[in-house]
């Protein structure tokens, strides 16, 4: 009868959890990503998808000893964390690709996680006794325990169980973190001003979207409340448009602050409350203007922050061509950056996040993926070496275990998931990579169609609808700011209005046969380098193709860094020659026209620097 009762309580939670979502929504979404399954990628990513599940997922985690931390305690602050970032990536590319073989590891891994359990109901490296341990990070670390158990139960199996594991490590930091007699939540954390300890806001306003409980949405308020951090209030900052760089009493980390902000959006979806929306968003716009480099990602050690070693917001747009800066662009702050602008681009329709997404994916995220798809790197860097395993972490057997390791893949299974959205009229298409789909028109019927593109090999798309019943809806497709003159039409009539960096609304009565075109304007183009603080980054130059970075690949070029002038014209555009790449794995290489005759450049993903190799992409002028 116990084992009855136990079990019958268990699928209650269960069916309780599957209405409380729509029950606390108080902002609805403008975009919504599309199912498990109904996104499926050909060519392009989904190559580097497969090769990071096969040989990093599926390859060579060390689950067990991940999970050792919770047993035995951990040596280093936050390694909590490294268990349920791999369960939290391998869930969601387990939810798009499907894999029989990646679910049965994540069903063992997280079945014996139940065993390391402690008295309290927390998965903690710490005895409940020392809970919450600030200094050694517990708060992150159950943070992220919350979200990989989520996305397990999100994306692989709705089991019950995972259900009450998630309740009680919420309901355990409810019960130690608060105001008096309590413990404050700035007191937790290993940085001066905790903001990390205050990121466990995105899983418990998941939680209160999961159960409906209203505790969890009061603590959230709790932690608004507490300013996100100790010595500052980031959201108050935010509304007054504070310089990321200057925001947090002199802690500006760029992964944790993307990290907040990220729970605020769902706070934000789930009170309305106007305040905080105005928070993300100004600090999304500035980021954009302030941070974000050429290649997507942003934070640096020049010239204001050494001392946090490129995890820093540092003004890193201005600051990208500064001779000084050794490491910059930290790929956990890549990754959280992309799931910003993804939440963004949800509750607001802003287009301009799909093209700060569309930049670090194709060079930022690639570009830190290791040829082998057995990791990231932990930093970028524009000129010099390019990767390195080399930040925080551990090494088991071996085996160079970061922050970073295990964000990359999260940045790739975020690929399908914001490729194709759904909106209430009808598909939102946000990148032309190949891709069979199946949406909804705006009556909820099925619509199925296929991309077929070689993008961003060429400029040319084709979107054909596969099975539909005739229904009037509308098509959004978003026109890159880059392509400055698109041309679209529908079974060859021309569609006028395709407007750069703008969403193109085509609404008429659509059949089954029909045909979208796309003809994007993929021009090479001469980026000037800013004008930040040291003189010696200014003069020199670069080359974007549409969406991709071009660089110099010592790999090829020995004279890789050495002072040129790229020839353009009046317009800033350069004529490039493609050719066959020189090194296997390179993705795209072109001549491209100097003063003094060609150079070869490559795409920056495919520069492989893991040999000790450099890369050139400002290139300093002669």
């Amino acid at each position: 009868m116990r084992h009855l009762f136990k079990g019958l309580f268990l699928t209650a939670m269960t069916v309780c959890a599957t209405t409380a979502s729509g029950q606390v929504i108080k902002v609805n979404d403008v975009f919504e990503p599309l199912p498990d399954g109904q996104v499926q990628l050909t060519n392009y990513f989904q190559n580097d998808i497969l090769n990071s599940i096969e040989h990093w997922n599926k390859g060579v985690v060390p689950y067990r000893k991940l999970m050792e931390f919770y047993v035995k305690g951990a040596p280093i602050f936050a390694l909590g964390e490294m268990w349920a970032k791999a369960v939290r990536s391998g869930s969601m590319l387990y939810g798009y690709t499907h894999d029989a073989d990646l679910k049965a590891i994540l069903e063992q891994t997280v079945e014996e996680v139940f065993g390391v359990v402690r008295s309290n109901g927390t998965i903690a490296t710490v005895p409940p006794d020392k809970q919450p341990y600030g200094k050694g990070g517990d708060m992150w670390e159950r943070k992220y325990v919350l979200l990989g158990l989520s996305q397990y139960y999100a994306h692989v199996k709705q089991d019950p169980r995972v259900l009450k594991l998630m309740i009680d490590e919420a309901n355990s930091i409810v019960d130690q973190i608060g105001y008096a007699p309590k413990t404050r939540m700035t007191t937790q954390g290993w940085s001066h001003n905790g903001i990390e300890s205050f990121t466990v806001m995105e899983p418990m306003m998941r939680m209160y979207q999961l159960t409906g409980d209203k505790k969890y949405l009061d603590f959230c308020t709790y932690l608004v409340k507490e300013g996100g951090c100790k010595g500052a209030d980031l959201f108050q900052e935010a509304c007054d448009n504070v310089l990321p760089r200057k925001m947090g009493a002199g802690y500006p980390k760029a992964y944790e602050m993307l990290s907040l902000f990220e729970g605020a959006v769902e706070y934000y979806r789930c009170t309305g409350d106007e305040r905080i929306r105005t928070a993300f968003m100004n600090l999304f716009e500035n980021i954009k203007k302030r941070e974000i480099t050429l290649i997507g990602n942003g934070g640096a050690d020049q010239p204001y922050y050494p001392k946090w070693k490129g995890e820093a917001w540092d003004d890193t747009a201005l600051e990208q061509t500064n001779p000084n800066i050794k490491r910059m662009m930290e790929t956990c702050a890549g990754v959280t950056w992309m799931k910003l602008c993804s939440q963004i681009l949800r509750i607001t329709g802003d287009p301009s996040a799909v093209e700060y997404i569309e930049k670090y994916i194709y060079n930022g995220l690639l570009g830190a993926m290791k040829p082998g798809g057995d990791g990231f790197s932990y930093v970028n860097l524009l000129n010099g070496r390019k990767v390195t395993d080399s930040g925080w972490g551990t090494n088991i057997d071996g085996l160079s275990v970061t922050c970073c390791n295990l964000s990359g893949p999260m940045g790739l299974a975020y690929i399908p998931f914001v490729a194709v959205m759904q909106g209430k009229e009808g598909p939102v298409i946000n990148l032309y990579n190949a891709a069979g789909i199946t949406a909804k028109t705006a009556k909820g019927r099925e619509v199925k169609f296929l991309i077929t593109s070689e993008f961003p090999y060429c400029n040319k798309v084709s979107i054909k609808l596969t099975k539909l019943k005739g229904e009037r809806f509308t098509f959004r497709l978003h026109i890159p700011a880059w392509s400055k003159d698109t041309k679209v039409s529908v079974n060859g009539r021309p569609v006028e209005n395709a407007v750069a960096g703008k969403y193109l609304a085509i609404n008429r009565k659509w059949e089954k046969g029909d045909r979208i075109e796309l003809v994007l304007d993929m021009k090479a183009r001469l980026v000037e380098a800013p004008h930040g603080s040291n003189p010696a980054g200014w003069n020199c130059e670069a080359v974007t193709y549409g969406p991709i970075v071009l660089a110099r690949d010592e790999n090829i070029d020995p004279d890789y860094n050495k002072p040129i002038r790229i020839k353009a014209d009046a317009n800033g555009e350069v004529k490039l020659t493609p050719v066959k790449p020189q090194k296997p794995g390179t993705r795209m290489e072109f001549l491209v026209p100097t003063t003094t005759g060609n150079i070869h450049m490559v795409d920056y993903s495919s520069v492989d620097g893991w040999k000790g190799k450099q890369i050139c992409t400002w290139m300093p002028k002669e």
